[in-house]
C-alpha cells in the first residue's frame, strides 16, 4: 500500500479526491482571529470576502508533525510532498514527521519531497508519482525519477496583485517591483531552489499572460509527454484565456485547470493565475 501525502496548498486533481493512495494534509489560514482550515470544507467566497473585508494580511500556518504522521499511518511506501521550503515551514515539518514515524515504523519506505513549487506544481509531482507507481516501479527509482522531473518543472504566475506575497515576505529576494499604478503586471516564476523571481512584464493581465505562456515555451521541454496545469483564483475566465494560449504555443499530453484551495487563493489573491509545467 502507498501513500502519497501532498499538503493542501497543492490542489487535488478531481481523480485523485476518491483515490484512497491520496492524501491531502491541511494548512491553516487566520484573518483576523477566525480560523480558517484548509480542507475539503474551504470556501473560496468567504475567505475572499473575509480578506477584502480585513485591514491586515491574513497568516498562514503550516501543519504540525502529528498531523502528517496521522496522514503517513497505513502504507510502507510514503510520498510526501510540500509547498516550496524557500516559502513555507511545511516540509521541515513534514521532515520531523518523518523521522518521528519511522522510529516506530523502521520497515517503513518514506521520502519527503520539497516540491520547489506550489499550488498545482505540487499537484503535478503526485500525478506523476502516482503513474510510476501503476506501472509497479521500485520504491527508490521513483524517488530519482522524481526528483528529476521535479528539477525539470517550471511554475508561473500572474497575480492581480502582490501585496500579499510582498507583506509576507516572500518576495524580499526581488529588488524592483513595477508600481501597480500603471496596471504593469510583473510575470513570476520559480527559481531552480524554489524561490521566488520575476520573469517579464505586460500592460494589464491578458499582455502578462501573453508573456507568461511565452516564458513557458522558451523554458519547456518535451511538453507533448508533459501535463500543463492552470490554477486560478475567482477567475475562470482568466484561466480560460491562458489555456487558449498555451493550446495555441504547443501541444501536451494534458491540460488540466482546476481552482485555487486555500493557501492558494490567500497567496495568489482575487484573479490570480498560476501555471507549472
Amino acid at each position: 500500500m502507498y501513500k502519497i501525502v501532498i499538503d493542501s496548498c497543492g490542489e487535488l486533481f478531481p481523480y485523485m479526491t476518491d483515490d484512497e493512495h491520496f492524501v491531502n494534509v491541511p494548512l491553516t489560514i487566520d484573518v483576523d482571529g477566525y480560523t480558517i482550515v484548509d480542507d475539503a470544507t474551504f470556501d473560496q467566497a468567504d475567505f475572499l470576502r473575509r480578506a477584502a473585508e480585513s485591514p491586515n494580511v491574513p497568516k498562514s500556518a503550516c501543519p504540525s508533525p502529528a498531523t502528517y504522521i496521522e496522514a503517513m499511518d497505513g502504507a510502507d511506501r510514503i510520498y510526501v510532498i510540500t509547498l516550496s521550503a524557500q516559502l513555507s515551514g511545511s516540509y521541515n515539518s513534514a521532515v520531523l514527521a518523518k523521522n518521528l514515524y519511522m522510529e516506530e515504523h523502521p520497515d517503513v519506505s518514506i521520502h519527503v519531497f520539497d516540491s520547489k513549487s506550489a499550488s498545482i506544481g505540487q499537484t503535478l509531482i503526485g500525478d506523476h508519482i502516482h503513474h510510476l507507481e501503476q506501472e509497479g516501479r521500485p520504491f527508490e527509482e521513483i524517488v530519482s525519477d522524481t526528483d528529476a522531473y521535479i528539477e525539470s518543472q517550471h511554475t508561473y504566475f500572474v497575480l492581480e496583485s502582490l501585496e500579499t506575497l510582498k507583506k509576507a515576505g516572500r518576495l524580499s529576494g526581488i529588488k524592483s517591483i513595477i508600481a501597480s499604478t500603471l496596471n504593469i503586471k510583473p510575470v513570476m516564476g520559480s527559481t531552480p531552489i524554489g524561490s521566488i523571481q520575476q520573469l517579464d512584464k505586460g500592460r494589464g493581465m491578458k499582455k502578462a499572460l501573453e508573456k507568461m505562456a511565452d516564458c513557458m515555451i522558451a523554458d519547456a521541454v518535451d511538453t507533448v509527454n508533459k501535463v500543463l496545469a492552470i490554477s486560478h483564483c475567482n477567475c475562470p475566465d482568466t484561466a480560460a484565456f491562458l489555456k487558449s494560449l498555451v493550446e495555441d504555443r504547443g501541444e501536451y499530453r494534458d491540460i488540466v485547470v482546476v481552482d485555487t484551495r486555500g493557501i492558494s487563493s490567500l497567496y495568489a489573491g482575487d484573479g490570480g493565475v498560476i501555471m507549472v509545467v
